[in-house]
């Protein structure tokens, strides 16, 4: 089935465009879905190379631990290897990202409901769900963290939902444990503030009603696949937004044995009902704050009916420590929403980025506010403020720093504290913070706290001690003319002025390259003094 019209591409049509940007990595050799996959795709975030270098991986031929084969691929890394990956599926550059996902907030559009769908092409109901090598057990979902997960686990979802009271769907990326052929073990955040499909699960226990109809949905057009990872209001529809993004309506359909709008064009829909009377212990799963989640209570799904497009692709996110596949997802989409709340929400002066540390730390625990150099103390205060209690489970530790600092450098965010901050002035902690989202979650009771630094310059400062850009960059040309490794610069590479610098000096500085320092010592000598200490500051005219 074709299906309806669109303009915006689904999982096929992105493949093919990351397949034309060499983007795709497509794997034919027999891989071992239950212990080598994921691995594999691992090797590019822990092995040394670039983001830039990272790219999806499509696997064609699919065994589980017991060597039995399967018909269906599975792609790992295609929403979100790396920002290039992302953009893709964004259909616009990086640099424009932030105001498109500005732009489908403000201006949502409603989906667009069809009779006939590419999703059902395939329906497999009743007997076909139960089993061994039915329904679940036919699809080829890997095990994420081989040696410690307990079952193949869908991480790739959209989980939708709906409010028994308003109506309104919700639509997260939620882990889900195959438990049977028929049955799995959702997993929503209950914290406060946390899953919208959860405060859907209270609604329902609310009413009496014994179960919740779900739809978990696998590979949708990358539109909507951003949704579920992406932190909108509760009771925001987010079909509306994936529109908004498209810029004309998504196509949905009804699903065949729940009472669920889902995409059109999805790959697989699992429908079924949550059981809202009893929980199934589920994991370990190596979780995306880089920790393996240990075994708790969670929803148990009976599975109703799953069905599918003619050859689909089973998307999964290569997840665990950060950076991973989805720290990618959620970087890109978080980060603008906290500059957004800074810049625009609160009218904080002077704020021009916000980066959430993403290596081991996830995103949730370190946030980075680079501040303009002539930003008033109080403005930076307000942006330390306001970041840590913008998001419940992110800011732990706020840092702001100058824009000369770059926030994905360890080492410069180290050197802008160690100069630039006096700790009894520049540094606060606030406490009854909860825990959040990490492997601490599970603990009773147990609070955590802020820490807020200050490490923006707050006088000038002289120059960092590097040759000038212009000299470093003639040297770079003369190392690669002979033949030199290759090089990878990592800001600071050359030097600039802080502030603490005089026209007088920039003139004895380009003397003394071209070769005229005897001029400058002809000029110092006409400055000699007597009567002063030796380290005595000169300031010339």
């Amino acid at each position: 089935m074709t299906g309806p019209a669109r303009a915006y591409n689904d999982l096929h049509d992105h493949l093919d465009a990351l397949r034309a940007r060499n983007l795709l990595v497509t794997v034919d050799r027999r891989i071992d879905k239950d212990s080598e996959m994921h691995p594999l795709v691992r090797w590019q975030f822990v092995g040394g190379m670039e983001e830039k270098d990272r790219k999806a991986f499509l696997f064609t031929n699919i065994v589980d631990g017991k060597g039995r084969p399967y018909d269906i691929p599975v792609v790992v890394g295609a929403m979100a290897a790396n920002r290039d990956v992302y953009s893709v599926g964004m259909g616009c550059p990086v640099e424009e990202i932030q105001a498109k996902w500005d732009h489908a907030i403000a201006n949502p559009i409603p989906p667009r409901i069809v009779n006939e769908a590419p999703c059902h092409d395939v329906v497999h109901e009743g007997a076909a769900v139960t089993g061994e090598g039915n329904g679940l057990d036919r699809l080829p979902i890997p095990v994420s963290t081989p040696g410690f997960d307990s079952s193949p686990t869908l991480s790739a979802t959209n989980v939708i939902t709906r409010d028994p009271v308003t109506g309104i769907q919700n639509m997260g990326t939620y882990r889900a444990a195959l438990k049977a052929p028929d049955r799995l073990v959702v997993r929503m955040a209950t914290r406060v503030g946390g899953a919208g499909g959860y405060q859907h699960y209270l609604a329902h226990q609310k009413r009496g009603d014994r179960e919740m109809p779900c739809a978990i949905v696998l590979g949708c057009p990358p539109y909507v696949a951003f949704m579920g990872p992406q932190k909108l209001p509760i009771g925001v529809d987010e079909f509306t937004v994936a529109g908004g993004l498209a810029g004309e309506p998504i196509n949905v359909v009804r699903a065949r044995t729940v009472d669920l709008l889902v995409p059109a064009e999805a790959e697989v829909v699992i429908e079924g009902y949550i059981d809202t009377t009893r929980v199934e212990p589920e994991a370990p799963f190596g979780e995306s704050h880089g920790h393996v989640a240990l075994e708790e209570y969670n929803m148990p799904m009976r599975i109703t009916a799953i069905t599918h497009r003619r050859a689909p692709v089973i998307p999964s996110y290569i997840s665990q420590v950060a950076p991973s596949e989805s720290s990618v997802i959620k970087r890109v989409a978080y980060e603008p929403l906290f500059l957004t709340h800074l810049r625009d929400t609160l009218s904080i002066r002077g704020v021009k980025k916000v980066a959430l540390h993403e290596p081991l730390t996830g995103l949730l625990r370190v946030t980075v506010i680079t501040m303009e150099r002539d930003a008033p103390r109080t403005e930076v205060w307000r942006a330390l403020y306001g970041a840590a209690y913008f998001k419940g489970d992110c800011g732990k530790i706020c840092l702001a720093v100058n824009d000369d600092i770059e926030a994905d450098n360890a080492d410069a965010l180290l050197w802008a504290m160690a100069y630039r901050a006096n700790p009894v002035e520049d540094v606060q902690t606030l406490g009854h913070r909860g825990q959040g989202h990490g492997p601490k979650r599970e603990t009773h009771g147990e609070e955590d706290s802020t820490l807020l630094i200050d490490a923006t310059m707050k006088s000038p400062m002289p120059p960092l001690a590097l040759p000038k850009r212009e000299f470093m960059e003639k040297a770079r040309t003369i190392w690669e003319e002979i033949g030199l490794p290759t090089l990878r610069p990592q800001a600071p590479w050359f030097g600039y002025t802080l502030g603490d610098w005089t026209p007088y000096w920039d003139a004895s500085a380009a003397r003394a390259v071209a070769g005229d320092y005897l001029e400058n010592g002809r000029i110092s000598l006409a400055q000699q003094k007597e009567g002063l200490k030796p380290e005595t500051k000169f300031r010339p005219d």
